[in-house]
């Protein structure tokens, strides 16, 4: 089997100590050559591979899900470029260390001539401050910064940096990326697991692919912990076997976040799966979120909304069964409550849709904010005091429960405003009938009646 992911016989000094090491970490590759996936960037002739063979690197934000390879990827261009490279995580470093790499930098290139790549892990986490600290330097060449975020650039990383930087999005690992990681590492004699001569299963290595989501140092990880498990049941003919697998996982670790770009993505999903009437993506999308650890009645407070914004009136009983759910899951709580939400997601996907009360008051505040805020007509004012009465309070009002045709002839919005709709129900569901009794009581508005009777006051 091609072994190439790995380090050649040259890179053993660099490794020393490697069986203290985790397997992700030891077998990591040290080539562009040997990367498995982001074909997209390091394809022959694509963007990546072609700067680091020109050694015209630019500042980089490596954009992509954990174990992806950021880190790997800063390494090798460090090493194809004979670059100096130091690394950093924005979690432990601040404005301090900072300076002194900036400061290490500048000796680099001005008593060695060589550049210097600083690696940034996790970039997100340093502040306005300490992203600023790098922009000088950058323009001025004492540094090529490589920044890893997990998070999108654009909330993450200010604009002056941004537009110093290219930004490369590298993708997930498919399936068949990381079984072939899998097959590689359990076979490699030097900094694998070969000299351990394991049985390996094609189903293991499947199902830990399938655990591991598209993260290779998830997946290096779990085999590691199978590989110790099979030779402690048979040190002479150790077999990753599924059994062995199953018994080395624990529950899988999702992809989320619940304060960053993936948990928008998420309830975004949900509420387009709803709005398009997807009653299965909405179970499914729903069902990501609360494993994933969610807070339950943040959704169910989204669902309420949605409930309004997108069901409306065209099926008004859709906000009263979320307001139920919502407090089922409060009286409940986990795991049952569960059930309530995902019967409330489904109910809102197979409920008509409309946007006409969203809509409406989208116009009315447009409206508001917009035109003249006039008071509101005299007519409609209660006449508590004699001073109110006599100042026009009321007068004019007609009480419409009282008149023949149940509705008044009487404007209700002010002068300017006279005439304005806000409010244009659709044909789907309740909706239509209330298009129809509006209409009707509209005509009922324009007829006369010789003995309307009108009664002052509310």
């Amino acid at each position: 089997m091609d072994n190439t992911l790995f380090p050649t016989q040259e890179d053993q000094a660099e490794v020393s100590g490697a069986e203290e090491q985790p397997l992700a970490e030891r077998i990591r590759p040290r080539r562009l050559a040997d990367v498995v996936g982001q074909e997209h960037l390091l394809g022959e002739g694509k963007m990546l591979r072609e700067v680091v063979r020109s050694d015209q690197v630019p500042s980089l934000i490596l954009w992509g899900p954990p174990g992806s390879g950021k880190t790997t990827l800063a390494r090798i261009i460090a090493r194809e470029t004979k670059s100096h490279f130091v690394s950093m995580s924005a979690v432990l470093a601040g404005i301090k260390d900072v300076r002194q790499v900036i400061k290490e930098a500048q000796v680099q290139r001005q008593a060695y001539h060589k550049r210097t790549i600083l690696f940034v892990d996790e970039i997100h986490r340093f502040n306005k401050a300490q992203q600023d600290a790098f922009l000088p330097h950058v323009e001025a060449g004492d540094l090529t910064l490589i920044g890893a975020t997990t998070e999108n650039p654009s909330f993450e990383v200010i604009s002056p940096l941004l537009s110093r930087s290219r930004v490369l999005v590298l993708e997930s690992l498919n399936h068949e990326n990381v079984v072939k990681i899998l097959e590689r590492a359990a076979v490699d004699d030097e900094f694998g697991l070969g000299t351990w001569k394991l049985d390996l299963e094609r189903p293991a290595l499947e199902q830990i692919a399938l655990f591991a989501n598209g993260d290779a140092r998830m997946a290096l990880n779990a085999l590691e912990v199978a590989a110790r498990l099979a030779r402690q049941e048979n040190s002479e003919q150790p077999a990753v076997t599924l059994a062995v697998v199953e018994q080395a996982l624990q529950r899988r670790t999702l992809l989320y976040d619940k304060a960053g770009e993936e948990h928008f993505n998420l309830i975004s999903a949900l509420h387009k799966s709803l709005r398009n009437s997807d009653v299965d993506a909405a179970v499914y999308w729903l069902a990501r979120m609360l494993e994933a650890g969610e807070n339950p009645l943040y959704i169910a407070r989204r669902m309420v909304r949605f409930a309004s914004e997108d069901v409306g009136l065209a099926d008004p009983r859709a906000l009263g069964y979320a307001n139920d759910a919502m407090q089922a899951f409060k009286f409940i709580g986990l795991p049952e409550g569960k059930l309530a939400l995902a019967q409330l997601a489904i109910y809102l996907a197979q409920a008509p849709k409309s946007n006409a009360v969203y809509s409406a008051y989208q116009r009315a505040e447009q409206d508001v904010q917009t035109t003249l805020n006039e008071p509101a007509p005299l007519h409609l004012r209660n006449a508590p005091t004699g001073l109110m009465k006599d100042l026009g309070y009321g007068r004019g009002y007609q009480y419409a429960p009282d008149l023949p045709e149940g509705v008044a002839d009487m404007d209700c919005l002010p002068e300017s405003l006279a005439g304005r709709r806000y409010y244009y129900p659709g044909d789907a569901g309740d909706e239509k009938e209330i298009q129809a009794r509006l209409a009707e009581k509209e005509q009922r508005r324009k007829k006369k009646p010789d003995n309307a009777k009108k009664k002052a006051g509310s």
